[in-house]
Parts: structure tokens; C-alpha cells; sequence
């Protein structure tokens, strides 16, 4: 058995698996590729019977979404390590061997990333991740090399290994044993926000995260939900708070919360000023849902390992909303 397994978790995903995952098993020599099936309903199993039958399959009987999905699966695994890898990512040749080789040497190092750029426009990065990912004071998340929708062009300014918040899910290598015994992916989160939920956990628990840029890859983005999808923007406003909510320190939880959710109402009047009534509601049935589940999230919260004297390792400062619309800082190097 390989130390590495590369898991691509497919969700009615035919024409991702038919244009990308040959490149995954030519350039994932060192690793087992394993296609774990979330109950597709096209053509997908079938194709991986007929064209792959070498591969390891998954087969799931419904869609557990993202988080469940990869649970279900990394349960069933016994690698050192496993990669959480979209299917529409297209990988590189050698973009393993860097990371592993990383991790290998410290075994305080839960989980890292490569370098994520845009497939259809590969000067670019690309939004879920790009060359690390980072939260400001009150939890907006941001990339160094991606601020809101601005992104940035890949002149080799991000080039260096660096500690990071958060590593994206859309390529995120983990150590199986941590990922099992932090409970993996909250499945209450079904997807979006669900990785940066698990990367705070981690440290919380005294571990490291990094990215990796020697290792690329090229990303599609936007496969699960577009971004003009309301339903996206309910996960996005519903996650972010429960994440906030089960992660900071309690001191800070109490100002904190309440001022989010308040810049979230006014996230969601700009909404129906523009005419996006789908997303105004979206954003109210977020609240309403994370207010109902507070229950669950007291409980998640007092379960989650804090070691003492630790918060987070990475320093989270600055307000980025600020920084960004007031300050006019479109670049992580201006920061």
C-alpha cells in the first residue's frame, strides 16, 4: 500500500472525471487514487467501471454532500496521508512528492496545500485557495493571492512555503490519524467553510498548516455551486457563524458574534437593494438555521481539544472588509 491516497470525492461528475482524472493516475504514480461516489445519478459509475477498473471505488447511496462524503470515505482508508482532491482539478507533474516530503519531516504539520491557479486562465490564481488561506479578526476569510473576488496575477510573489490559516478542500492533504481523531469535517456544514472549520480545529489542538507552492494545480472552481447560486450564499452566511461561534475564544465570542451578524443584515440589504431578493432571504434563513442548531454547536464546541495557552497559531488581525472597500488593498503582499 502506498503512503498517500488520493481521494476524489464525485458527485454526478462524469465529464470532470473523463477530462482530469487520467491526468490524476499518470501524475499520482506514488499514491492510490481512489474515487469515492456521493450517489451519482449520470453516467460517472459506469464510467469508472469501463475505463478505470483499476481504481478503488467508493460507491455511496446517496449524496452525504462534501463533508459526509469524505468522512465516509477517509473512515474506510489506512494511508499516512490522504488528499481531499475536487474533481475538477487537473494536476501537475511531481505535485505530491513536495508536500509529503514536508510533512514527512514534522509530524506537528496536520495539513497543507499546493499552489492553486485558475484553469481557464492559468496566469492566475484561483479564488478556493490560492496560495494559502487566512481569516481576518472577525472571520472573513481571505487568500494570499485572492481578496474577495479580486484576484491576483502569479508573478512567483507567493512562491515561498508559509504558515497558513487555512488550507483549501478543493486539493487539502491531511494526516489521516489527525483528521480521524478531530472528528474530521463537521456534517453539519454539508459544504463551503467546512476545511477552515477543520484547519482552526487543528490548531486548536496544537498542529500546523501550510501551503506548499512548489506543488500546482490547476482548479475549474465553482463545480459544486455557483456563486450566483443563493443556495451558496446561505452555506457561506450559515458556516461562517457556526464557525465562529464553536472556535473562538469565549472572551472574544462575545463581541464578536453579535457585530457579524450584524454586518451580516447589512450584507443582506445591499442584497435587496441590488435586486437579489433570493440572496436576502438566503442570508435570513442562515441566521435562522444557526440559531436553531446553537444547541449542537454548545456541544460541538465543548468537545473540540484547546490546548492550554493556545487560541490559533496564525495572528489574525485587521478587519478586511475595511481594508478592502475603505483602504482600497486589493494585494495579501500590501497587508
Amino acid at each position: 500500500m502506498a503512503k498517500t491516497a488520493v481521494v476524489i470525492l464525485n458527485y454526478n461528475g462524469v465529464d470532470y472525471l473523463r477530462l482530469f482524472l487520467p491526468t490524476v493516475v499518470k501524475y499520482s504514480q506514488e499514491a492510490d487514487v481512489i474515487v469515492a461516489d456521493n450517489g451519482s445519478t449520470d453516467a460517472s459509475l459506469d464510467y469508472l467501471r469501463e475505463n478505470h477498473p483499476d481504481l478503488r471505488l467508493i460507491a455511496f447511496e446517496k449524496n452525504y454532500g462534501f463533508t459526509g462524503g469524505y468522512n465516509r470515505a477517509i473512515e474506510q482508508i489506512d494511508h499516512t496521508y490522504c488528499v481531499l482532491l475536487n474533481s475538477d482539478i487537473e494536476v501537475t507533474p511531481g505535485w505530491i512528492h513536495p508536500i509529503i516530503n514536508f510533512m514527512d519531516h514534522d509530524t506537528q504539520i496536520s495539513a497543507c496545500q499546493p499552489k492553486i491557479k485558475a484553469f481557464h486562465d492559468k496566469q492566475y490564481f484561483e479564488y478556493a485557495g490560492a496560495a494559502g488561506g487566512f481569516i481576518d479578526s472577525l472571520s472573513y476569510p481571505y487568500c494570499r493571492g485572492r481578496i474577495f473576488d479580486t484576484l491576483e496575477k502569479d508573478m512567483g510573489q507567493y512562491d515561498q512555503n508559509l504558515e497558513i490559516f487555512w488550507a483549501t478542500g478543493a486539493a487539502m492533504f491531511v494526516r489521516t490519524e489527525d483528521y480521524k481523531k478531530l472528528g474530521g469535517l463537521d456534517e453539519d456544514f454539508f459544504a463551503h467553510m467546512e476545511e477552515i472549520d477543520l484547519c482552526w480545529r487543528m490548531q486548536l489542538s496544537g498542529k500546523q498548516i501550510y501551503c506548499i507552492p512548489e506543488s500546482v494545480v490547476y482548479h475549474v472552481g465553482g463545480g459544486t455551486l455557483a456563486k450566483s447560486n443563493a443556495r451558496k450564499t446561505y452555506y457561506n452566511f450559515r458556516n461562517n457563524l457556526s464557525m465562529l461561534f464553536k472556535n473562538e475564544g469565549i472572551l472574544d465570542l462575545i463581541w464578536k458574534l453579535p457585530l457579524r451578524m450584524g454586518l451580516d443584515w447589512l450584507s443582506a440589504i445591499k442584497f435587496w437593494k441590488d435586486n437579489s431578493a433570493e440572496h436576502f432571504w438566503a442570508v435570513l434563513k442562515a441566521h435562522r438555521d444557526f440559531i436553531m442548531r446553537l444547541p449542537y454547536n454548545i456541544n460541538k464546541r465543548k468537545s473540540i481539544t484547546r490546548l492550554p495557552g493556545v487560541s490559533t497559531r496564525i495572528k489574525r488581525q485587521g478587519f478586511l472588509p475595511y481594508l478592502y472597500f475603505v483602504k482600497k488593498i486589493r494585494h495579501f503582499s500590501e497587508f
